[in-house]
């Protein structure tokens, strides 16, 4: 079968260790497609305020934006694996991208609150496909001795994201309108379909194999029922609301009758014979845990600078800017070694300066000096650059090229559930412990909060309750992360061998894990 996409055809992997041209020319084309994705998760955060003023509509509705478009991601990246191997990867990331411009340039034209939602919908079914496809291709170019850089560089904008979004939001929301938190994403998406259409490399479309509709009936929507209810917990006040346990149970339902039912079909929408890789399964199960605490961490430093500091979301999201800075001088240190000497060996010192540098936000109080806190900061920036792309990292190398695409359709699933439930987790503890400091139902702790520190009368002693409770939320974080320390143990600390890989479909056996 032959395509009709422009650009040069794949080539066989050169075995060299360092990144060419060509391959970096590919990496900068899907990094730019990823930025677009995972800041405008973040973005649009810092306008909801704006937003709720706009179509004077309440917070509770107003939080489907984010929501809507999550639940999107959820829905479509399952599909993205079939589709990569069907259609041909390049084909795919083009169709992500001209569907995640649709979106936002149908977004930034929205006349209400409804139709707002419903292009957010259409962003992210382009925005859920955008990195897993753009993780399959990065994989497939560079080969297994080199999938630690391009994890690396592909992990630049998932860690810069949380970070970047709050600082351009509040900027545009401040300074031009809220339209452009949308339109910001039109020139950035132009240019890169038109870099993907001349750069990325053609690859053939496998042979159509049934595509597994009951299979997508259940794994969608039960992920998408699933993280629906662990959002709602915060707003909820707790998982006995049946807008919280309803969805989350028949999610849990579905997502186990989709289990069932794959082990025992030939094509399963998701391939779980990926886990009788045990590193692919010991890097899966690393990486639920850190996805946990990471994203939920990452909710709690600019809430804290917001509702303690009195800071603006801007002045919140520049605080945070030396945890990415800390992650950009790691980052592609930590793919070279985790290429040369093995992910296992990388991963446990970022983990150890992660969790040194937490302690300092176990003990945060209201008036803890600023440069303690970005020092803090800046550590863990370093040990994350040291984490989460050499955990992705380790559970590529060792797979065959034809099991990637299924691969970072599996790997992207983990991250975006577990990221819904440490957001929720860390959401839920810190409003439970807001609630108890200030004597209110736990959904209304954040408000009362909030209106005790805004009256002078009451700021002083407002603010020390609700450093207390943030403290005390860090150390549930902290927790999640030291849990990390075990299946961590288990990554691989050697790099693969050409033996580790094969182009046949036949399952090898996983390399030894506790014997490097």
């Amino acid at each position: 079968m032959t395509t009709t996409d422009q650009g040069p055809p794949a080539a066989p992997v050169p075995q060299t260790d360092k990144l060419d041209s060509a391959v970096l020319k590919i990496a900068a084309v899907v990094v730019l497609g990823s930025i677009m994705a995972i800041l405008d998760t973040t973005v649009v955060n810092v306008a909801l305020q704006a937003l709720t003023l706009e179509f004077k509509t309440s917070l509770a509705t107003i939080q489907w934006i984010a929501t809507g478009y999550m639940l999107a991601l959820a829905t479509v990246i399952p599909v993205t694996g079939w589709a990569s191997d069907r259609f041909g990867t390049k084909r795919l990331y083009l169709v992500a991208i001209t569907l995640f411009l649709f979106g936002s340039m149908l977004a930034g034209l929205a006349w209400n609150i409804e139709s707002l939602i419903a292009f957010r919908v259409v962003q992210g079914l382009g925005g859920g496909m955008l990195m897993p496809a753009g993780m399959t291709i990065l994989t497939k170019t560079a080969g297994p001795h080199r999938v630690g850089r391009v994890m690396a560089v592909l992990g630049v904008p998932m860690l810069l994201g949380p970070i970047g979004g709050p600082i351009l939001g509040g900027w545009l929301v401040d300074s031009v309108s809220w339209r452009w938190i949308f339109y910001i994403n039109v020139p950035i998406g132009i240019v890169a379909l038109l870099l993907a259409w001349r750069l990325l490399p053609s690859d053939k479309p496998e042979p159509a194999e049934k595509f597994d509709f009951p299979g997508m009936l259940m794994l969608s929507p039960g992920l998408a029922a699933l993280i629906y209810g662990v959002s709602d917990i915060p707003s909820a006040g707790g998982v006995t609301e049946v807008s919280v346990w309803l969805p989350g149970l028949a999610g849990i339902a579905l997502i186990a009758g989709f289990i069932v039912r794959a082990l025992r079909v030939p094509n399963p929408l998701v391939d779980l014979t990926l886990f009788r890789n045990r590193t692919f399964t010991v890097a899966m199960i690393t990486n639920t845990f850190f996805c946990i605490a990471f994203f939920g961490a990452m909710l709690l430093f600019p809430t804290y600078f917001v509702l303690v500091r009195g800071e603006s979301a801007l002045q919140a999201g520049l605080l945070l800017a030396p945890q990415g800075i800390g992650a950009m001088l790691t980052m592609p240190i930590a793919g070279r070694l985790a290429d040369k000497i093995g992910p296992g060996k990388v991963v446990l010192p970022g983990m150890v300066l992660i969790v040194g540098s937490m302690v300092m936000f176990t003990i945060v109080g209201a008036d803890t000096p600023y440069w303690q806190l970005l020092s803090a900061l800046f550590v863990m920036g370093m040990g994350m650059g040291c984490t989460m792309m050499p955990i992705m990292t380790a559970a590529l190398q060792t797979l065959t090229p034809k099991k990637v695409a299924r691969a970072s359709s599996a790997a992207n699933i983990v991250q975006q559930t577990a990221g819904a439930i440490g957001s929720a987790v860390m959401s839920i503890i810190l409003a439970g412990l807001l609630a108890g400091k200030f004597g209110v139902p736990t959904s209304e702790g954040q408000l009362a909060a909030t209106a005790a520190l805004m009256n002078p009368a009451t700021h002083d002693q407002a603010a020390v309750l609700a450093a207390d409770s943030f403290a005390s939320t860090f150390i549930w974080a902290g927790v999640l992360i030291a849990l990390c320390f075990v299946p961590a143990l288990f990554l691989p600390r050697k790099p693969p061998t050409p033996s580790d890989t094969t182009d046949s479909d036949t399952p090898h056996p996983a390399p030894p894990i506790l014997t490097h």
